[in-house]
């Protein structure tokens, strides 16, 4: 059983048991949310929703929340002496997959 979910503007592919870092959400570890954004529910049967499936939940707890390595951009135009170097770190909230209720 797998389900499609959408939060913070981007779709995950789920199952039970699956750690997914969503983008940060300012909850303290242990806490149980719930996802109502359901897109499509596999239960034996794939159902799409039009946009979400009727009531499908799928329940996550927080594990932890942090940030990820550093990403380097680097830019150099050659023969310019034109250089950019940017660094960017996400901030994510990492949540384990307990239930998927279709």
């Amino acid at each position: 059983m797998y389900a499609i979910i959408k939060n913070g503007g981007k779709q995950y592919k789920v199952t039970e048991g699956d750690e997914i870092s969503f983008d940060k959400m300012s909850l303290d570890a242990g806490t149980v949310i719930e996802i109502k954004e359901v897109l499509a529910v596999n239960a034996g049967e794939l159902v799409f929703g039009a946009p979400f499936v009727e009531g499908a939940i799928v329940t996550a707890v927080v594990m932890n929340e942090g940030r990820e390595r550093k990403v380097i951009t680097f830019k150099k135009r050659r023969r310019k002496d034109s250089k950019v170097k940017r660094g960017f770190r996400r901030d994510f909230t990492r949540v384990r997959i307990t239930k998927i209720a279709a």
